[in-house]
């Protein structure tokens, strides 16, 4: 309607125009002009047949990769905990969402990096390390530190109450950067125990990052001065009140002042802006990505559209590398705040998964009372994680969200148990169907057969939905989706008590579901289970 209004031409005859000129014979048996201009196709029940049962036989769901014209290098930045301190709900989001892009990506046929930006350098690793040979020293600290979150604040309170102490500190961070042995070694030795942390976090969620995906901040410390030596060269940076300053016109404020993007302190110290362009010239560089999606809170939103603007000025970035700030919101309390405890401490990561197993094996054992209570901790497990990623995968991630034990672990509604328990009772009917013919031809009969079919075949328009955006939500929608059709389906249609024929159709679109949930949970990372 809107191009017949372009054209100056009735509707319904453009419309009838582009309904003789459509070659769909064999996939459509009905077109019909509706209304003021629609134009509507339904799909021949032999189509849809056709296209599941080569699902089945090639085992692809259906779903063509990109071609090999069509791959890119992708780099995806995620979680990037600061490893000063243990990891919290604050990086739950980045941590998730990062990696449901870099599986889904994956799936769809490109090549992913994953770079995880860890904070190891700083101010704060020269006040920790001084403090860790004090404790070897004194006894009054030990490596073997379980709680890195005692540790840091404690060296940050000796740091601010200990003026000899802080001067200390200060002199380690520059033995630090001029690679002093001693205090390298300690820094070392620091970072392990912070990374082993993280990585327990990382086991318990599901994550597929490891220390072969670490690039963090001290990764780039010898390019830092290259960096601002090269904005200098190229006329972008200025001498301003002793720091090194790019001036960006175009994002003036409206007074018409362009903004500053200070790449060298005033005492020749470098902050995480000169890092990041660091960091983007290794990615274009030496990665040779093609699209790179830093996957960061949607606070920092200005600091990337003025990172993404310098890097394109200053040649680190051509413009057919795609870049993207894969933003999301905050994760709040139930009072419409950052999500704390009741203290008001943050959340630790580590806590609040322990929380949701607990939570999740009561509930597991109220409804399953009599099943092992080993088989009931692994089905806690699977349901707990599940439910966490899920519940902050199916946001859009752009928004904010109250983070709600009851809704997350609900069984009914769009929620992970939900979708677990759809496919537990799909493989459970296929168990009890026994021995039946898997090379059986799929007909397409009912409505609710006919609805499951079509939702079933849109599982590549679901994941390249996400490759496209980068929004993991509408692969839980399409899930979500898929499972009331599903429900429906089992309404409608008997399928073990079904007439030969009929039963081993429906027993492949059963299959065929099956395989489509548990492959599109475990590219959001979350686990099935056979029973529940």
């Amino acid at each position: 309607m809107a191009a017949a209004k372009t054209a100056k031409t009735n509707p319904r005859l453009l419309a009838q125009q582009v309904v003789d000129k459509l070659e769909l014979d064999g996939i459509v048996n009905t077109i019909e002009i509706a209304g003021p201009g629609f134009i509507n196709l339904k799909m021949a029940p032999e189509y849809l047949s056709h296209r599941l049962t080569e699902a089945l036989r090639l085992g692809d769901l259906g779903l063509a990769r990109v071609s090999q014209e069509a791959q890119q290098r992708v780099v995806i930045d995620y979680s990037s905990p600061n490893l000063a301190k243990e990891m919290h709900v604050g990086h739950l989001r980045s941590t998730i969402i990062g990696d449901a892009l870099a599986r889904v990506f994956r799936f769809a046929g490109h090549e992913v990096i994953a770079q995880n930006h860890v904070g190891d350098w700083g101010t704060q690793f020269g006040m920790l390390t001084a403090y860790l040979d004090d404790g070897e020293q004194s006894g009054t600290a030990s490596m073997d530190l379980a709680d890195l979150e005692v540790f840091y604040k404690s060296a940050k309170k000796r740091f601010d109450e200990d003026q000899d102490f802080a001067n200390r500190a200060r002199e380690y961070v520059v033995k630090l950067q001029g690679g002093d042995p001693h205090v390298g070694a300690s820094w070392k030795r620091f970072l392990e125990i912070s990374m082993h942390h993280c990585e327990e976090i990382y086991r318990a969620l599901g994550v597929g990052l490891t220390r072969a995906d670490v690039h963090g901040e001290s990764a780039y410390n010898d390019d830092l001065p290259v960096v601002v030596a090269d904005l200098k060269a190229r006329g972008l940076s200025t001498t301003s009140e002793g720091a090194q300053v790019v001036f960006l016109d175009d994002f003036a404020n409206n007074k018409g002042e362009p903004a500053a993007y200070i790449v060298q302190k005033q005492d020749g110290g470098y902050l995480y802006s000169t890092t990041d362009l660091a960091a983007m010239r290794y990615r274009v560089g030496t990665l040779k990505a093609d699209r790179i999606l830093y996957v960061v809170d949607a606070r920092q939103q200005l600091h990337f559209q003025q990172l993404f603007s310098l890097s394109r000025r200053a040649g680190y970035c051509p413009p057919e590398v795609q870049l993207e700030h894969v933003g999301f919101g905050v994760v709040l309390g139930d009072d419409g705040k950052p999500f704390k405890t009741r203290s008001g401490d943050t959340v630790k990561l580590a806590d609040l998964l322990s929380e949701a197993t607990s939570r999740a094996f009561d509930l597991v054992t109220a409804k399953t009372p009599d099943t092992p209570e080993p088989e009931r901790r692994a089905i806690a497990k699977a349901v707990s994680i599940g439910a966490v990623k899920y519940f902050d995968l199916s946001k859009n991630r752009s928004t904010d969200y109250v983070f709600d034990w009851d809704s997350m672990l609900s069984f009914e509604g769009n929620t992970a148990p939900y979708l677990q328990y759809a496919y537990t009772r799909v493989r459970g009917v296929l168990r009890r169907a026994g021995e039946w013919d898997q090379a059986a031809a799929i007909s397409i009969i009912d409505p609710a057969e006919r609805q499951l079919a079509l939702h079933l075949t849109r599982f590549y328009e679901a994941i390249h939905t996400v490759v496209r955006e980068a929004m993991p939500s509408y692969l839980c929608t399409y899930l979500y989706e898929l499972s009331a059709s599903l429900m429906r389906f089992y309404e409608a249609c008997p399928i073990l008590n079904a007439t030969e024929q009929v039963r081993g159709s429906r027993l492949q679109l059963c299959r065929l579901t099956a395989d489509t949930l548990r492959t599109g949970l475990g590219l959001l990372g979350i686990e099935v289970l056979e029973t529940m």
